[in-house]
């Protein structure tokens, strides 16, 4: 007998630490995660055998079975379906192929915060069997093959990997009850977790008996079943299956399209965001099946990519059985299908976004940002997603549709205002939305990264086109001023031109040019993008990801009316160019930068100046 011993990656090691106690008040879910892989594992193999029957040879009925030894103090659960190989048992139970995972298990340790919803979609309810046992032993034959293998550890950090005995094909976890744990050995506590939980699993889940097996379930593919049929608990449980999350979902769509083309869909929104959301690849979740044969759970192609969040079922009875899984993103029928499944579940946003906004409000929250990608991925539905967006504003705290928007515009305003950035509460305090703010124009806060992106290339709204207020002309002298602006006589226009030419001299290539502004009326400076240029919020964003080498100089614009200005451009006029103006010119430029939230260039400089100014004020 060979036998190896292995360390767990860190990601699992910290993973058990956190279910083990995150999951002790629910720790009836660990039968239902394992129920549930032992599913995905027949499911595999049904498929699997289409092409290569001999993998199921004469063993087609699937099955998932589970055996309780009172005196050994031991439940099995076992499955006839694909099986794992040595490699597999090693990569599928010693580490966690997710990227960003050790990030997010880091956070979970920080704040013991415990969120269920999404420790479920690392998609390793496994582990969550560590709850009930203090060992766990799997033993596997990958259908096709001749050598079995066995799995075993205590979850304490190490598990070791040794060939093994095995007749048939399939898996067997045997876990070892730890002493608080132990009613789940009794057959009423079984069948009550499983009808619970698992119901809704398409093969039998069957209890192994001295005096005869009793299937526990109803072993029937739930969306084959008449909605009438189904409660919001059977939803729930089969949700949860689907995503491997403990939340519930915020929407339910379930359907049976008839005609043309026949399919069901049972899609789900979650209540919670799933851990995968902004993941690189932005894969959609959605499982495919065909006439009850589960062909995948990652049909590219099947839902546009910003529907990634959708979870759940779609079952065609037209699409061929034998289709590989390559060729299926070419498949004319499943294209027609997808297009109809993201028409259904679009047009259910709207209908929630009109009955119900404060619900809406969650989802938007939750899946805002992710479905705007497709503002600028599918022309096609762009109205349709343009309703359904909303935007925080300086009108208020709550959300607001562009319908919104447009229904409270100033008079004579032609166009939607908008400012990006990273965090709403620090734009609201941003210097450039002083002007917008006395005339009473309302400004939507731009705080998804996505919305730079979208917004150049959607344009318009209706008759209305976008216009940043931190970039180029400002577009405020249209505007009449709505609220009184408590503000002193402005600079005489020539003295501040004077200003403006020595603080662009002393700057140089520092900024595009100096300006008198329309926008301030309490700050003395700000920065802008020239008119030529990217918004500066969308530049520092490319830099940062390394698709832009720097960010261009701004305009710095100088508010007339500040006590500040006026001293400085009496000054320039009076006396011209010193030191001083210089040391102001370059201080005032730091500070437009601080307040966008960018560091001085020359830090060592600003506190040299910053020095220098307080010695003269003393």
């Amino acid at each position: 007998m060979t036998q190896e011993t292995r360390t767990f990656q860190a990601e699992v090691a910290k993973l058990l630490q956190i279910v083990a106690n995150s999951l002790y008040s629910r720790r009836e879910v660990f039968l239902r995660e394992l129920i549930s892989n032992a599913s995905d594992a027949c499911d595999r193999l049904r498929y699997e055998a289409l092409t290569a029957p001999e993998l199921a040879g004469d063993d087609s009925a699937y099955r998932v079975v589970l055996r309780a030894d009172t005196k050994a103090k031991t439940l099995t659960i076992e499955d006839n379906g694909i099986g794992m190989s040595r490699d597999e048992l090693i990569a599928n139970l010693g580490t966690i192929a997710r990227s960003g995972s050790s990030a997010f298990l880091d956070k979970m340790a920080e704040d013991g915060s415990g969120d269920l919803s999404l420790i479920g979609q690392f998609g390793v309810g496994f582990y969550s069997a560590f709850v009930v046992a203090d060992r766990v032993e799997v033993t596997s034959r990958r259908a096709g093959a001749s050598e079995s293998w066995c799995w075993s550890s205590d979850g304490a950090g190490e598990f070791t990997i040794a060939d093994a005995t095995r007749e048939r094909r399939g898996t067997a976890i045997v876990l070892h009850l730890k002493k608080d744990a132990r009613a789940f050995l009794d057959a009423g506590t079984l069948r009550a977790t499983v009808k619970a939980h698992s119901d809704h699993i398409g093969i039998p889940v069957v209890l192994a008996a001295d005096d005869g097996d009793e299937t526990l379930n109803s072993a029937s593919a739930l969306w084959t079943r008449p909605k009438s049929d189904i409660t919001a608990d059977q939803y729930r449980e089969f949700y949860q299956h689907v995503s491997h999350g403990f939340d519930d979902p915020w929407l339910t769509v379930h359907v049976r399209a008839e005609g043309r083309l026949e399919y069901t869909q049972l899609l789900f929104i979650p209540g919670a965001r799933p851990m995968d959301l902004f993941q690189p690849d932005r894969k959609c979740a959605v499982r495919l099946y065909v006439r009850r044969v589960f062909v995948t759970d990652n049909c590219e192609g099947l839902l546009p990519s910003y529907l990634r969040f959708v979870r759940g079922v779609i079952d065609s009875e037209d699409v061929a059985l034998n289709v590989s899984r390559e060729m299926l993103q070419q498949d004319p029928i499943l294209s027609k299908i997808g297009t109809a499944v993201t028409k259904r579940m679009l047009s259910e946003l709207e209908k929630k976004a009109a009955r119900e906004p404060e619900a809406y409000a969650k989802f938007w929250d939750n899946f805002g940002a992710v479905l705007k990608e497709g503002l600028y991925e599918d022309p096609s539905r762009r109205e349709q997603i343009l309703a359904l967006a909303r935007f925080r504003s300086t009108h208020g705290d709550g959300l607001v549709s562009l319908a919104d928007y447009v229904s409270r515009m100033a008079d004579g305003q032609q166009a939607i205002y908008t400012i990006a950035g990273d965090d709403a509460a620090a734009l609201r305090a941003s210097p450039h939305l002083e002007g917008y703010a006395a005339r009473g124009v309302e400004v939507l806060l731009m705080t998804d990264p996505v919305d730079e992106f979208w917004i150049p290339a959607v344009a318009n709204y209706g008759d209305k086109s976008f216009v940043s207020v931190t970039h180029g002309d400002a577009g405020l002298d249209k505007l009449k001023p709505t609220k009184p602006v408590d503000a002193p006589e402005p600079a005489k226009a020539g003295d501040i031109a004077v200003l403006a030419a020595l603080m662009k001299q002393a700057l140089g290539d520092s900024v595009k040019d100096v300006r008198a502004s329309e926008r301030l009326t309490t700050s003395p400076v700000c920065l802008v993008a020239d008119d030529r240029d990217i918004d500066r919020h969308l530049a520092r964003m490319l830099k940062a990801h390394g698709r832009l080498d720097h960010v261009s100089a701004g305009v710095l614009e100088i508010n007339p009316g500040h006590p500040l200005i006026r001293s400085l451009a009496e000054r320039a006029q009076a006396s011209g160019a010193s030191p001083a103006l210089d040391d102001a010119a370059h201080l005032l430029l730091d500070q437009a930068r601080i307040v966008e939230g960018d560091p001085p260039t020359d830090v060592a400089a600003f506190a040299r100046r910053m020095s220098a100014l307080l010695e003269r004020a003393t």
